[in-house]
This record gives structure tokens, C-alpha cells and sequence, in this order.
């Protein structure tokens, strides 16, 4: 775990914000000069604080309106099924978001796609047909209160 004082924290809140902000804005906000701001970027980027950056799509410009939560059980808990079920989980598509739970169900998987005809297609065709599935529970959002991609720096 890196150490990260109170500029540090200043600086990813304002890239988590904003990361096409450019050097010079960003030493604006923060009133330093440009040199810090950049070596610690680059300190980032290269202790792997900063993984990458993304641009955040608005589903509602593009056609996947519908996001599915999915409880996912499966048969045997043994690391090397969890192991599996893991990698095939990330090649596919759908799937945005994919949690190993402590609990009642062992995977919580966050998907999207255009509507329930897909949604069906997707459930029955691909991820109950992953080996050692042992159960689906679907939750359909029916309204987006809060997104974020911010990570609180505590």
C-alpha cells in the first residue's frame, strides 16, 4: 500500500474527477508548479495507483439501457472451481463487474445488456452454462440513483 499525503490525495481526487485535465490546470487548482504535479503522476502511474484511464460512457447515449445484477452460486466452493468460474466470467462482455462474495451467494456479477430478450439470452446461454453453476438470482435495476467511479481517499 502506497503512502499518500494530503496533495497526493488532492491531486487523485482531481484526476478521479477529471484525468483529461492537463498538468498546468491541475498545478493551478493545487497551486504548485508544474514539476511536482507531473513527477507525481508519474510516481503513480508507476507504483500502480493510477492503473489506467477511461472514458465514462452514459448509457443512456448508447444501446445498453439495462444493467442486471446477478447472485451467482455455484456447486463446489473449492479454489479451483472459484478459479474457473473467475476466468471465464472475464471473457465475457456483458459482464461489467464481477465480486467473489462472503455469504449467501458466492459471486455478485454487475451486467449489461440491450433488454430482457438479451438479458434471457445472455443468463440461460452463456453464464448458466459456465461448469458448476449452480444458481442465478437476477435483480433488474429499475433506476440509476448513484454511479461512481470515485474512490474515497480516506
Amino acid at each position: 500500500m502506497v503512502k499518500l499525503d494530503s496533495i497526493d490525495k488532492q491531486l487523485l481526487e482531481i484526476l478521479q474527477a477529471d484525468s483529461k485535465l492537463n498538468v498546468k490546470e491541475i498545478s493551478a487548482k493545487l497551486k504548485l508548479t508544474k514539476t511536482p504535479i507531473y513527477e507525481r503522476i508519474k510516481r503513480f502511474e508507476k507504483e500502480g495507483v493510477i492503473e489506467k484511464y477511461v472514458a465514462v460512457l452514459n448509457k443512456e447515449s448508447i444501446k445498453t439501457p439495462m444493467v442486471v445484477f446477478c447472485s451467482v452460486s455455484l456447486d463446489s466452493q473449492k479454489l479451483e472451481e472459484i478459479e474457473k468460474f473467475s476466468a471465464a466470467v472475464e471473457n465475457i462482455p456483458e459482464v461489467m463487474e464481477c465480486y467473489l462474495m462472503g455469504g449467501a451467494n458466492d459471486f455478485l456479477l454487475k451486467v449489461a445488456v440491450e433488454d430482457l430478450n438479451a438479458y434471457h439470452q445472455f443468463s440461460s446461454g452463456k453464464l448458466a452454462a459456465l461448469p458448476n453453476v449452480a444458481q442465478i438470482k437476477s435483480t433488474f435495476v429499475l433506476n440509476e440513483v448513484k454511479r461512481s467511479t470515485v474512490f474515497p481517499l480516506l
